[in-house]
């Protein structure tokens, strides 16, 4: 049982880590305060994508899961680091380019960053029903926010494949690619297969 949990925890670290560790050999840091935020604002993005994607896979396998961690506790403490990468992420890019939120849509292609306004409002819903539960329109509609905010996540794929420095080239963009097809598996499979087969 040991050995599934370690296996289990040294899994996850290599999801999460293995993309921040190229973001970090990719950075060329400076001291400039714009260069900072610019430097620092990926980090959030891949954290949350790579979090949003351990709770896909999760819960495909939840049942299993469930026998060997704490699941609910697991969830929990991720939405909290996923809520704040979703507000550091865009924010942090904000405030490096001086909060001329024109400037961003002419530094990136534009279809990307509305894809991923889009996105961000998709995958915000989850935190708002998350408060909202105790009311019977959100606790009814619980599972639709779920598959709301996956759509979200999916949406963050394509943003990030298409936009992400350290996503253009290399064994991360395999990884990242895998990640996503994957994450369509699992969701699909979690929200319509498991479904259908109950």
């Amino acid at each position: 049982m040991k050995i599934i949990k370690y296996s289990m925890l040294t899994f996850g670290c290599l999801v999460i880590g293995y993309p921040l560790w190229v973001r970090f050999n990719n950075t060329a840091w400076s001291w400039d305060y714009h260069q900072i935020l610019f430097s620092i604002f990926p980090f959030f993005g891949l954290l949350a994508f790579t979090l949003l994607w351990l709770h896909s896979i999760s819960g495909a396998f939840e049942p299993w899961l469930r026998q060997y961690i704490n699941f609910d506790w697991f969830v929990h403490i991720t939405s909290i680091i996923i809520l704040i990468c979703l507000i550091a992420h865009p924010l942090l890019l904000v405030m490096g380019m001086d909060f001329n939120i024109k400037g961003i849509f002419f530094s990136y292609d534009a279809k990307y960053i509305w894809l991923a306004i889009i996105a961000w409002l998709l995958l915000i819903t989850y935190d708002i029903g998350k408060v909202l539960k105790k009311h019977d329109f959100f606790a009814k509609n619980w599972n639709a926010i779920l598959i709301i905010s996956n759509i979200g996540f999916l949406l963050t794929f394509f943003h990030s494949l298409a936009l992400g420095s350290d996503l253009q080239q290399g064994p991360l963009r395999i990884i990242w690619i895998f990640y996503g097809i994957t994450a369509m598996l699992a969701i699909a499979y979690t929200y319509g297969v498991k479904k259908f087969l109950k």
